[in-house]
């Protein structure tokens, strides 16, 4: 046979391969891999969009999730949403269709990008159980919903719809899915349950009520009214633009010159910008786009990578928010009770392959959380949970690489994944997110993501340990002041009685042993407003004067509402206020209130001091250099004038001794004259 023919007989052989038939024997790809896996997969893809359809139409969501048991390892999977429900024309394609969507080509973020979940879930049902897929939708104002049976055509990626019918339904408007697939349903940390408590912590905006196949229901309640900002479309931002990407752009671009192609296709370049990138890079400004060479885009690429540009706009990304991120994880975290809510650190954004994105960190420390297990980190994606591939995302590597032990956790080797009593949440928000895989289970490790990660944990991390010195230090102060509060009045009792005279007063021998500037604060919270209360305790013998410095949530600030009156208020929450001086043995305070809030969102005050040797106050810490302080604080000299004025303990013993030899020696010549 000449090869030639050979040639021939393989070229009859080649065939096209529809992505419908690619997934379907390679579903693990899509997270379908195991029964557990895939009875999650299916539940979470449903949600996902359930989410997304009401965010897009500014409804606050409502998801029932049913998992029912129908026969041995079979489920019939139900969700329901509130949200404005599809046409008719669209219920089959979407469902029924894969790689069909709206989110695909949108720079912007959203939970669904590919327009393979949903439709992949029902091709699985399908295959795992034979049965169609059954999906009802009603429009708002309309009197029915049309509802549909229909299976996946996986030789065409097309519906095939085996019964369709309109039905009364007595919702206004929403959507609802039932997927009948072979799976194994399982309790513990990667099951139903576990992942919409993970999502209700990001989304504490929805209610999320779940049906569990033992009957069980379960109501994860919404904790706020406030949807997250609508997403706006965007341009690619130039850095980090691939040298492919910069080279299809420039060929399908409608601009005729190189100045106006890096202005309309790109964010934040403008005419100036781009007149700075084309002349440092030696292209002609005239240059049709078109027309534009590798060596060309190749040196634009380097310019754009070295001069500075912009920030990319935040308007098409939604991140949790500190506020947000800290009440749901009290909402759904609160049965297990942890001491410390780390303050949540929010990046500004940053690009990778021109794709804006954001992280943002959260930790939960303490309370009954395990003490001699590896930290849990909960990992999310545009606010989805990610229950598997652990090792292999972005996320856990960035945890693995901080040195905990600085913070107060235990980690061997000053690497990997830390133990101790602590929860670590991590949300990555982007217009894009780089999955390692179709399943969506791992983000990839981009240096440049892996590094943002890393700086945003060691900021929650000082925070950690800052709290964790703070706390070691009062209680180690708090157990001395007890004993020396218990021991020295017994003592003095005893004494007293022994030589027969009154109990002396103890405060100014509390104060030497001491030596401490005591802070603590009260919260009460009536009528929706927290009022608290800074305690100054002066237990040194001399007087002190010192500033007190908080970060508070400004838009919840009452500043009328302080006593004394703040010396200075800041946009960003800071807050000073300056305290005269508080006489040794005596208590100053600072009083301020917020409003608005509810009553667990608010339960410690970060407090700093200024103007007083910071080693001897507790409760509270030195202020940072970069407070930007407009308010002067006293120098040491200033200080020590101020407490030289103080009465010294020691010295008004020895008047004291002095005076009662004096009268001692008075009553000694009296006698001798009578």
């Amino acid at each position: 046979m000449t090869s030639g023919s050979i040639a021939q007989r393989l070229a009859k052989k080649q065939k096209e391969i529809s992505v419908s038939e690619f997934f379907e024997r390679n579903k693990h790809i899509l997270g379908f891999d195991s029964p557990t896996r895939a009875l999650i997969t299916s539940v979470k893809e449903g949600v996902d969009n359930s989410l997304d359809v009401c965010e897009e139409a500014e409804i606050l969501p409502e998801v029932f999730v049913q998992v029912k048991r129908v026969g041995r390892d079979e489920y019939r999977i139900v969700i329901e949403d509130n949200g404005p429900g599809i046409v008719k024309k669209q219920v089959p394609q979407i469902f029924g269709r894969l790689l069909y969507g709206s989110r695909f080509h949108s720079l912007r973020q959203t939970r669904g990008q590919q327009g393979l979940g949903i439709s992949a879930a029902v091709m699985y049902a399908q295959l795992t159980t034979g049965k169609p897929s059954l999906i009802r939708s009603k429009v708002e104002h309309r009197d029915v919903a049309y509802q549909v049976e229909l299976m996946l055509d996986t030789k065409k990626n097309r519906p095939r719809i085996i019964r369709s019918d309109f039905v009364v339904w007595e919702k206004e408007s929403g959507t609802r899915v039932e997927l009948q697939v072979r799976g194994r349903f399982v309790v513990g940390k990667q099951s139903v349950f576990e992942y919409l408590k993970a999502a209700a912590i990001v989304n504490p905006h929805a209610r999320i009520i779940y049906k569990d196949p033992f009957g069980k229901q379960y109501i994860f309640e919404r904790v706020t009214d406030i949807l997250p900002p609508k997403t706006e479309e965007v341009k690619p931002h130039p850095q980090g633009i691939e040298l492919g990407t910069l080279l299809k752009m420039a060929k399908e671009t409608k601009s005729y010159k190189m100045t106006a192609f890096l202005q309309k296709e790109f964010s934040r370049i403008s005419s100036r910008v781009a007149k700075e990138i084309l002349d440092k890079a030696e292209v002609p400004r005239e240059r049709v786009p078109n027309r534009l060479t590798l060596d060309e885009a190749k040196r634009i690429l380097q310019v754009v990578n070295k001069i500075k540009i912009m920030a990319p706009p935040t308007d098409c990304l939604s991140p949790i928010g500190e506020r947000l991120i800290k009440k749901g994880l009290k909402n759904v975290l609160g049965g297990q009770k942890p001491e410390f809510y780390c303050p949540p650190v929010t990046r500004e954004p940053c690009v990778f392959s021109g794709n804006p994105f954001q992280v943002e960190v959260g930790i939960v420390y303490g309370g009954n959380l395990p003490q001699d297990k590896p930290v849990d980190i909960l990992r999310y994606a545009n606010r989805v949970p990610l229950l598997y591939q652990q090792g292999a995302c972005a996320m856990a590597s960035a945890v693995e690489r901080v040195d905990w032990r600085r913070y107060g956790l235990e980690q061997r080797g000053g690497h990997g994944v830390p133990f101790g009593p602590a929860i670590v949440l991590i949300h990555f928000a982007s217009t894009k997110v780089p999955y390692t895989s179709e399943s969506k289970e791992a983000v990839a490790n981009i240096p440049i993501i892996v590094k943002e990660i890393e700086n945003a944990l060691r900021v929650c991390g000082r925070k950690l340990g800052t709290h964790m010195k703070r706390k070691a230090k009062k209680a180690k102060t708090r157990e001395k002041f007890d004993i020396v509060q218990k021991i020295l009045p017994k003592m003095a009792e005893k004494s007293a009685k022994i030589v027969k005279k009154g109990v002396p007063d103890l405060r100014r021998t509390i104060t030497k042993i001491m030596n401490v500037v005591w802070i603590d604060e009260e919260i009460v919270y009536e009528k929706r407003r927290h009022k608290v209360t800074i305690k100054v305790y002066n237990y040194t013998p001399k007087g002190q004067k010192l500033n007190i410095h908080a970060v508070l949530p400004y838009e919840n600030f009452d500043s009328n509402a302080c006593d004394p009156k703040p010396k200075e208020i800041k946009e960003d929450g800071r807050v000073t206020w300056e305290l005269k001086r508080i006489s040794s043995t005596d208590m100053g305070h600072a009083t301020f209130e917020l409003f608005g809030m509810d009553e667990d969102e608010y339960d410690e005050t970060e407090l700093y001091v200024s103007g007083i040797n910071p080693t001897s106050v507790v409760g509270a810490e030195p202020l940072p250099g970069d407070w930007d302080l407009k308010v002067k604080p006293p120098t040491v000299e200033e200080i020590t004038e101020e407490t030289e004025e103080e009465l010294d303990y020691d010295e008004v013993e020895e008047e004291l001794e002095d005076e009662d030899h004096e009268i001692d020696g008075a009553r000694g010549e009296a006698s001798s004259a009578s």
